[in-house]
């Protein structure tokens, strides 16, 4: 399943929702060369966010392999902005355009709901959240993280609490059979948090890179906690589809 829109309207201009979109594009473009080696691995490499890296788990001069002929050697000088830096890299085209098709269907109503700076702040907390799940996570891991998703998980846990009750339309692949369906916020949104407990149950233990669903649980509960701080309750109510209750 994959979220197409959502029926619920916007009052402000989500400036700060453009911004974040426009700081991933122009990272992948003139970071990350668009995709292309060896400045994909290389931004990775030194933006990324390892785990083991930041706590000192792993030896100084360990080295994992990211792309084809591509590694990663660790130091034994911790870069903690990769904890900020790591949420704006992607590590493929369908990476970066899946996370940032979600940020636009959801952000510009959480945007909505708070305003543009306190969205901001909103944001990067999230994805901050998101990081220190990961790293309790697998505190060992060597291979870098990298991705919006767990900022963005963030903004879909403060949407599901703002919203729940806002219909998603979803596509969906059967077979060769493709439709569209329209479901309840709380429904689309729950499913994905159960899928992301799932795939973090079963990550546990496992080596090597993959997604990073800590990041994504982590991200979530962070932005359905912090959004009963940064909400403003005016920008709130002027929402027909609010809460659990709907205007006519």
């Amino acid at each position: 399943m994959f979220p197409l829109s959502d029926e619920n309207p916007h009052f402000l201009t989500p400036y700060t929702t453009y911004v974040l979109i426009a700081l991933n594009i122009a990272a992948w473009v003139f970071v990350q060369g668009l995709g292309l080696e060896p400045r994909l691995g290389a931004s990775v490499c030194t933006l990324g966010l390892v785990p083991g890296e930041l706590l000192q788990t792993l030896a100084a001069g360990t080295r994992f392999e990211v792309g084809p002929g591509t590694y990663c050697v660790l130091t034994n000088t911790p870069n903690w902005l990769t904890a900020v830096s790591h949420m704006f890299l992607h590590g493929g085209w369908l990476h970066l355009i899946g996370n940032l098709w979600f940020l636009w269907i959801f952000g510009n109503n959480v945007e909505d709901s708070m305003g543009h700076l306190r969205f901001a702040v909103f944001y990067v907390l999230c994805g901050l959240a998101a990081a220190v799940a990961q790293i309790l996570a697998d505190p060992a891991a060597g291979i870098p993280m990298v991705g919006a998703s767990g900022a963005i998980g963030g903004v879909m846990g403060a949407y599901v609490l703002l919203y729940p009750k806002v219909r998603v339309k979803m596509l969906i692949f059967l077979g060769f059979f493709i439709t569209t369906f329209t479901i309840p916020a709380f429904w689309m949104l729950g499913y994905w948090f159960v899928a992301q407990l799932v795939g973090g149950v079963g990550s546990i233990g496992a080596q090597g890179g993959g997604v990073a669903f800590w990041a994504h649980i982590g991200g979530f509960l962070a932005g359905a906690a912090l959004v009963l701080l940064f909400q403003d309750p005016a920008l709130v109510r002027r929402h027909p589809h609010r809460g659990w209750q709907s205007d006519t």
